[in-house]
């Protein structure tokens, strides 16, 4: 049986039966079914692992792959409108799939696939246990895929702890002293930053009397005086998990380390869909749950993201060519100045008193999340030491390889021919005009001329003259070519016509 919510739209699709709580006992299948599909395939890799022999191991790849696949179909189904379940007969609903969660999950589910591709030689060539590798990444990407549909506090941190926790395996299947070591820092820096969290959590909650993200607006905006404090301080704690998650500073310091002890693929993975995850997260409790204090939340982010952007773009100007693992450390570095960009639109939101700047953040995280896999595919190409210095006359000895990060690099850095990262800035720029934060548009405005310097020197190596004789060219593998290919195609047709992410964000296109 199909039940409508109060908006008139389609809830459930089966059976609805009310038990004593309160909680409508029925489940919107097709609504679930993105991160419902990665969670099962995460599963058969695990069942299958035990079956295949070592020789066909390699098909685990090919069956994740397929798998994310068939999650990404499902988004399909979901366009054109709202679809809530697990709803209670008070009102709202714990899972909602609306513009916002499909556009998180399809950039969480798509740059899962791009990771997978990337991977099939990573796993093979480091010798990492390829059943353990695909269950944590799809186990992690159902997580980062439930996040931006929760709609209460509940569904929130365990989606975030489901996304996060393989993330610390992952970064440790790397069988050399730096993975466990850069394992280690993350895990204590993340547990540290859920604890705080969680208490933030149980403080918002003895404020507001619910853990319904909707609920917690009305219950801060009539809460009694002597609750405000209380109230007030769950907020910031529960803020500091989630700024963790999107590396905003100060609690970065764990994500050079951490992506230069990591498989490439998976600090790939981390700067984009774990980022993600958090940003999600972070857009969630403050546009719904924490409205009544937009002004002070949105005064918080403002110079989290004016410190974000200027800390990871002033240390990605240093690294230097002969650093080793220098070009994954500026990658880690601008991942940070990165995050400091997508906090922009969540800052203008609170001065807004509405979400509506919320699309120029999901837009310019859909942009970046491309680019930047690419960029760490093409790095996981060149393979070596990492050192900067090694991708000088890359365009002599892998012309295409060469072209492909620097137009990524372009797209970053916001400069013709990358007209989609151009876009992106000019969108997240506007937001914090139109929200009344010019201070934080001229620091923004700043940055991207910093960023220009690393960005364009990198650029430069690529082309410049090789030290010594030309090395053979290195043949690409099939699934790394075509993880570079998707990437870069998606880069050029969104530089060719931009508007096409924002009509993906709001909806319209389809």
């Amino acid at each position: 049986m199909t039940t409508t919510h109060d908006l008139g739209q389609p809830v459930m699709t089966s059976l609805a039966v009310a038990d004593p709580g309160g909680l409508i006992q029925s489940v919107d299948w097709v609504a679930v079914a993105p991160p419902l599909i990665a969670a099962l395939a995460a599963l058969a890799v695990l069942v299958a692992d035990l079956f295949l022999p070592e020789a066909r191991k390699r098909l685990l790849g090919w069956l994740s792959a397929a798998g994310l696949l068939a999650a990404l179909a499902m988004l399909l189904p979901l366009l054109g409108g709202t679809r809530s379940t697990f709803c209670f007969t008070s009102g709202g609903c714990s899972y909602t799939a609306d513009h916002f969660a499909l556009a998180f999950q399809l950039l969480a589910l798509g740059g899962a696939l791009l990771t997978v591709l990337l991977s099939l030689h990573t796993v093979d060539a480091e010798k990492l246990p390829g059943g353990e590798y695909w269950f944590l990444l799809l186990s992690s990407a159902c997580g980062a895929a439930l996040l931006p549909a929760a709609r209460d506090l509940a569904t929130l941190v365990i989606a975030l702890e489901v996304a996060t926790l393989p993330a610390f395996a992952l970064v440790a299947l790397r069988r050399d002293g730096r993975g466990a070591e850069s394992a280690l820092k993350f895990f204590l820096s993340s547990v540290t930053a859920t604890a705080v969290m969680l208490l933030g959590v149980s403080f918002v909650y003895a404020a507001a009397g619910t853990i319904q993200l909707q609920g917690i607006a009305e219950g801060l905006a009539h809460a009694p005086a002597q609750l405000k404090p209380l109230a007030e301080a769950g907020a910031v704690l529960t803020l500091v998990g989630f700024a963790f998650k999107t590396a905003a500073v100060p609690f970065h310091f764990w994500v050079p380390d951490t992506y230069v002890g990591a498989p490439l693929p998976v600090a790939g993975y981390l700067s984009v869909v774990g980022k993600a995850a958090g940003l999600s997260g972070l857009a969630l409790v403050t546009t719904v749950a924490f409205r009544p204090y937009g002004h002070t939340w949105g005064l918080v982010l403002a110079v989290l993201a004016a410190l974000t952007m200027t800390v990871g773009n002033a240390a990605a100007l240093r690294q230097r060519a002969g650093t080793p693992h220098g070009a994954v450390r500026l990658l880690a570095w601008s991942s940070v100045g990165q995050a400091g960009y997508l906090l922009v639109p969540l800052a203008a939101a609170g001065y807004a008193g509405s979400a509506d700047p919320l699309g120029a953040t999901v837009a310019y995280a859909l942009i970046y999340g491309l680019v930047n896999l690419g960029a760490f595919g093409v790095v996981a190409l060149v393979g070596g030491s990492g050192r900067l210095e090694e991708f000088r006359g890359l365009a002599s000895r892998n012309r295409w390889a060469a072209f492909a990060l620097a137009f990524f690099l372009l797209c970053l850095a916001g400069l013709p021919p990358g007209v989609v990262g151009l876009f992106g800035k000019v969108v997240v720029f506007r937001a914090a005009v139109d929200a009344g934060l010019g201070w934080l548009a001229v620091v923004m405005a700043v940055n991207v001329v910093i960023a220009l310097a690393y960005y364009l020197k990198w650029t430069a190596l690529l082309f410049a003259p090789a030290a010594g004789p030309a090395a053979a060219p290195r043949r690409a593998p099939a699934p790394l070519s075509a993880a570079l290919g998707l990437a870069a195609c998606g880069a050029v047709v969104l530089s060719v016509a931009p508007q096409l992410v924002l009509q993906v964000v709001s909806g319209s296109l389809f």
